[in-house]
């Protein structure tokens, strides 16, 4: 069994070597094609070009305004149409999501003594957990394309990831403990919308993860197997 499954590994990585082999081959051989057509245009181009570059003197200063006018609403709808990709996305909403969290409970943890190190022990401790999770995050979503259809995802940081959800729900049950020990009606209230907005950002950060485990691979059922890796249910 074991000698069938270091064969079908070795298969695999000769397969990822080949298949990058020929992109790169493409795509040298794609830009030594481009060198010789360029230089064949320009040698045929240069009479052209020195008849009617006096021409063009002219029209270029008369249109160079409207030009430039163009030139930025075209690079503002390229903009526009290049998003930022779903990890990075993703990346950022919890890096957003997590500093609000951490100050907020800060803010009440300043104003309640008799729960505030505890309170400010979860703020820390989560703001920690957020650097693991945005690093995991967009490793996950920038994994070499090649890799991931022959091998599945990055389940490594997934794994990562699915921890980190694990002791956030540790530290928001803590949270919800501490609350009933709150004196202050709106520190109660402030505390409770927090526990809120995270356990929402949970939801968001496993449905990324499933999203990710459902990606089509070859060789993922295999990854899985090997390394124990079970999908969320």
């Amino acid at each position: 069994m074991k000698n069938k499954i270091l064969i079908i590994f070795i298969s695999v990585f000769v397969s990822i070597f080949m298949v990058d082999a020929y992109v790169i081959a493409q795509q040298g051989s794609g830009a030594g094609a481009d060198n010789q057509n360029q230089q064949q245009t320009q040698t045929i181009n240069q009479g052209e070009d020195s008849e009617i570059q006096v021409q063009n003197q002219e029209q270029v200063q008369n249109e160079e305004g409207v030009g430039n006018q163009v030139q930025n609403q075209e690079q503002g709808q390229e903009q526009v149409q290049q998003p930022q990709s779903q990890g990075q996305a993703n990346a950022e909403q919890h890096r957003s999501t997590v500093a609000n969290f951490v100050q907020n409970l800060q803010e009440v943890a300043d104003r309640e003594a008799g729960i505030g190190e505890q309170v400010r022990t979860i703020a820390q401790q989560q703001n920690q957990s957020a650097t693991t999770t945005i690093q995991a995050m967009e490793k996950v979503q920038t994994r070499n394309r090649v890799k991931t259809f022959f091998l599945g995802t990055d389940y490594n940081n997934l794994g990562n990831l699915r921890s980190e959800m694990v002791h956030t729900r540790n530290r928001l049950e803590q949270l919800e403990r501490l609350v009933e020990n709150v004196q202050n009606e709106g520190d109660r209230i402030e505390l409770q919308n927090q526990i809120q907005t995270l356990e929402q950002e949970q939801i968001r950060i496993e449905n990324f993860v499933k999203a990710e485990e459902r990606r089509f691979s070859l060789f993922g059922w295999l990854v899985k197997l090997l390394t124990g890796y079970r999908t969320l249910s």
